[in-house]
């Protein structure tokens, strides 16, 4: 069964758009290439409309330019890219298609497909909440970055259900940027202030 995975740049203040002010490529250097790269390594890429729409109107033109970061342009370009989107699209990227069909249900056809062994999304925050509460995301990767955005989307809202996780692995990086890896946590700890209070040091 094919693996889901999620990987966003996040500020302290918990935006995850890069592009409102300038919290994130004064943070990127050759650690958080790597990892990034690292999160691309995918047999299919999902987007939402309004990621893939930004993609595309970028790194096409990367890849043609020639320049350093054409080599990871020519790799997006290459990997299967669906798109979910509840409006008819006209897909200009090569091997990009529309999603058909209910999301949950066509994701969760992709990640029984035996021929796919990673899913993975950058971005795309409304179809990652959708796939958090179906119990189909595998890990969120958050590259979370030492600077507030003042303002931006946020992965979680007010009024969101509860969404437990559990902490896969935390990598500091030299910047201060703080790479955390979590996994849906099927098993959360329970219990209230008074268990909270008996775990208290004893004075």
């Amino acid at each position: 069964m094919a693996k889901i995975v999620s990987s966003l740049f996040m500020a302290l203040d918990g935006v995850v758009e890069p592009d409102k002010g300038n919290w994130h490529f004064p943070y990127f250097n050759d650690e958080l290439g790597a990892a990034v790269d690292d999160t691309h390594d995918t047999d299919v890429f999902l987007f939402g409309r309004v990621t893939y729409d930004s993609f595309a109107g970028a790194w096409p033109d990367r890849e043609t330019a020639g320049e350093e970061d054409a080599g990871f342009a020519k790799r997006l370009g290459d990997i299967r890219k669906i798109v979910a989107s509840r409006s008819p699209l006209e897909l200009t990227w090569r091997n990009s298609e529309q999603l058909q069909g209910d999301l949950v249900a066509a994701v969760t056809a992709l990640k029984e497909d035996p021929s796919i062994r990673k899913i993975g999304l950058s971005g795309s925050i409304s179809v990652v909440r959708q796939l958090l509460d179906a119990g189909l995301l595998d890990e969120l990767h958050l590259f979370v970055h030492p600077a507030t955005a003042g303002g931006g989307l946020r992965l979680f809202q007010d009024g969101d259900p509860e969404r437990p996780m559990k902490l896969v692995s935390a990598t500091p990086f030299r910047t201060g940027l703080v790479y955390l890896v979590y996994t849906p946590d099927p098993d959360p700890p329970t219990g209230g202030y008074e268990e909270a209070v008996g775990q208290l040091p004893e004075e």
